[in-house]
């Protein structure tokens, strides 16, 4: 691991679309739940005939990124789209200590188990992860060394997640200062860059159906499904006062998503698919297919109405 090193990306070569299929280097944004977006957003792009040549991620999209660069995408896609609200629930490992809510130890072994573990390195595109180094206050990419070691540095949301230390590092999200990861893709080779961010615009949005078969009706699981949807509120029509946990993430997006404008203002991609900011809060992932259906039409739409150039350099 290192601190990002940027290389001339020098002149990119005119691609002869009619030999092979345009190359795109792929940004994904953080977001927490609205990430499974991604996964629908990357689906939709190969529908179209695009070839992902490069993916750069921060939180959530460092995650969907580093899996797809694995090949392993559909395996990932399959076992969220069955998580209901209590299995969410399960694999939060809850902390008192350490500098956040969550160890995020029991994610990283459930994701290993389904997936397996590479090092970056081995990935047959190429990857970065974003982090931030929270005491040298700097943005990090992770292009090195274990997947899901960048990953479980990238997605480190302060105050929730537990900051991951690595070579002496204390690192937590890389959206604390890149939200949208568009410039360590300026140094691939692809025809084009693109960014799928989750911090667009806020939408009217129904309210989501409930979870009925996340628990039973009685019983331990009854209460305990009771309690979760005390302390995470679904769809609540009356105006009511937010609490403290859900006050911090509406206040994060803010400031995600104004980041985010900063941010593509400097380094603008050839086509930027956006995804509302409050299509889903943090912790909604038993939501899945709704997401990665929302992706999927989102990004179709986008491409439907774009019209690439290629150019020679970037």
């Amino acid at each position: 691991m290192s601190d990002f090193d940027i290389a001339d990306p020098g002149a990119l070569p005119i691609a002869n679309a009619m030999s092979r299929k345009p190359r795109i280097a792929l940004a994904l944004g953080a977001g927490a739940a609205k990430g499974l977006a991604h996964i629908g957003a990357i689906e939709a792009l190969e529908e179209h005939g695009y070839e992902v040549v490069a993916v750069a991620g921060t939180s959530m999209g460092a995650l969907i990124g580093g899996i797809y660069a694995m090949g392993k995408l559909d395996i990932y896609r399959d076992w969220v789209s069955t998580l209901a609200r209590f299995d969410v629930l399960r694999l939060v490992d809850w902390s008192f200590s350490g500098g956040g809510f969550i160890k995020g130890d029991r994610i990283m072994a459930a994701l290993r188990e389904l997936i397996g573990e590479v090092n970056i390195e081995e990935l047959e595109l190429a990857y970065t992860a974003v982090a931030t180094d929270i005491d040298r206050e700097r943005e990090v990419w992770l292009t090195r060394g274990p997947l899901f070691d960048a990953i479980r540095a990238s997605i480190a949301i302060p105050t929730l997640f537990r900051p991951y230390t690595h070579e002496g590092r204390r690192l937590v999200d890389g959206a604390l200062l890149n939200p949208l990861p568009v410039l360590p893709l300026m140094r691939e080779d692809a025809d084009y860059v693109v960014a799928v961010s989750v911090d667009g615009a806020a939408e009217m949005q129904k309210p989501p159906e409930k979870d009925v078969a996340a628990v039973a009706d009685t019983g331990y699981a009854a209460k305990l499904g009771r309690l979760i949807g005390r302390v995470l509120p679904q769809g609540e029509q009356k105006i009511r006062d937010p609490g403290a946990f859900e006050l911090m993430t509406q206040s994060m997006d803010l400031m995600q998503a104004n980041l985010s404008r900063l941010r593509l203002a400097a380094y603008p991609p050839d086509l930027l698919i956006e995804i509302p900011r409050n299509v889903s809060t943090v912790y909604e992932f038993y939501r899945a297919r709704e997401l990665i259906e929302l992706g999927r039409e989102r990004t179709t739409q986008a491409l439907e109405a774009w019209k690439p150039r290629l150019r020679a350099s970037r």
